[in-house]
């Protein structure tokens, strides 16, 4: 097979995968309204190529015994925070003022949900079912 078609071949292998993975991902994100049986989705980071290139330096914090652990970090621009979900009661991530509105998770008790930052500043967040778990992430 010459390099041409064996390149075509493989690029319509991976477009196929792609569709595939998209339609069952889609497949499985039906809203039961159940809380206790909601599925997490981990966001992709927001620039893919940069991503791949030069991975970020990812911060997990623990989400258990009722708060954030760490509850303040610092990292820098354009790293992942990995929230990981292992309590016996449900939580989130919610941002606290207009410089935090994209931290948003769903409200779950096992998982992960991930959150890349793009712009430097002190990012507060708190449960919103459990007001006193509060946390912090400064970006430099």
């Amino acid at each position: 097979m010459s390099m041409v078609r064996h390149r075509a071949a493989s690029a319509r292998f991976v477009a196929g995968s792609v569709v595939a993975a998209t339609l069952l991902v889609a497949g499985c994100s039906g809203d039961s309204g159940n809380a206790a049986t909601t599925t997490t989705r981990t966001p992709r980071p927001v620039n893919t190529t940069t991503a791949q290139q030069h991975p970020p330096t990812n911060l997990t914090i623990e989400v258990g015994n009722m708060k954030y652990s760490p509850a303040d970090a610092t990292i820098k621009v354009g790293e992942t925070v990995t929230w990981k979900f292992s309590d016996k009661v449900p939580h989130n991530v919610q941002g606290i003022g207009d410089k935090a509105m994209g931290l948003n998770s769903p409200i779950i008790d096992k998982g992960e949900w991930s959150y890349t930052f793009t712009q430097p500043g002190t990012f507060r967040y708190l449960c919103t079912l459990h007001p006193d778990m509060r946390g912090s992430i400064t970006v430099s």
